[in-house]
């Protein structure tokens, strides 16, 4: 444990560690990712698969090394007991951090199958990761506001193609798709803005849920909605890397798939759409009840 060192010191090593792991995994990776999209059999594609998501966990596990090795967390973790391993899981959480990527890839990776993201398409120019990202199959996504898909309807349905065949190639072998209905992190700024009326969370958004049910909800063996916690405050990403994850809790809720938000026309039946709306707030009000227990647990 070298969490004894000076914060700015942890922070320096544990960049270094996170640069050197992501350099020796990702170009084995990427080369990988493109034998597979360089071959024309689909039997051999399938045989890849299983090759690529072993580096990717592989390179999820030592991240986990240098947590442990620079962390002192007190965890509390609920729900993840018992998953099955090779199911399909619709998974969503709250976001307040990029050190929710490394909680929940540090608790469910090889307990469900790898976590997909739906990422923006700005993204993919990250370096190093972008590649690993487009290596791994996750699905880039423009973003565009209501109005603007107002005054541009083609634009909606660029995202649905994305996810769609996104979606296919999740199909073929057990997947954790992974959303933030939020669809961003958390602010106190972003909160004010939008007028939320919840008080720990973000407004939801249901199109990227409900694309992906529309997708392939009736191979979904359930939906696990997760709730993080910091009951210290929720660390900026340099924070976290300067081993400030002090507390960290993590409740997750296993939920049967809604069998009435299947099949629907999520983006031109006005009925469909109020009916998810109606699902996500009330996901979304027990989630900020849920938050508000936990942090007057961690008060008293």
């Amino acid at each position: 444990m070298l969490n004894f060192l000076p914060h700015v010191l942890i922070g320096i090593l544990t960049s270094i560690l996170l640069a050197l792991n992501s350099f020796f995994w990702v170009p084995i990776l990427v080369l990988l990712a493109l034998v597979k999209f360089a071959t024309p059999w689909p039997a051999f594609r399938l045989k890849i698969d299983p090759v690529i998501l072993f580096i990717a966990e592989a390179w999820i596990g030592c991240n986990s090394a240098w947590m442990t090795l620079t962390q002192r967390t007190t965890w509390d973790v609920q729900g993840i007991a018992e998953l099955p391993a090779k199911s399909w899981y619709l998974v969503n959480s709250n976001h307040q951090s990029w050190a929710d990527i490394f909680v929940l890839q540090h608790l469910l990776t090889r307990r469900i199958p790898l976590l997909k993201f739906f990422l923006k398409q700005e993204l993919i120019w990250v370096p190093v990761m972008g590649l690993a990202w487009w290596a791994l199959d996750f699905p880039f996504m423009r973003r565009h506001s209501e109005a603007y898909l107002k005054q541009h309807p083609e634009m909606r349905g660029k995202d649905q193609e994305t996810t769609r065949k996104a979606c296919e190639k999740f199909a073929l072998i057990p997947t954790s798709v992974m959303n933030f209905l939020e669809g961003t992190r958390f602010t106190k700024a972003k909160h004010a803005r939008q007028q939320s009326p919840y008080r720990h969370l973000l407004k939801p958004k249901a199109g990227g849920i409900a694309l992906a049910l529309n997708a392939m909800g009736e191979k979904f063996h359930s939906i696990l909605d997760v709730t993080i916690v910091y009951p210290d405050g929720a660390p900026n990403f340099w924070q976290f890397l300067c081993g400030d994850l002090k507390h960290v809790v993590v409740h997750v809720q296993t939920l049967p798939v809604p069998p009435h938000l299947l099949g629907g026309d999520y983006a031109n039946d006005p009925q469909v759409r109020e009916a998810y709306s109606l699902w996500v707030k009330e996901l979304w009000q027990h989630k900020d009840q849920k938050i508000t227990d936990i942090l007057a647990n961690y008060s008293v």
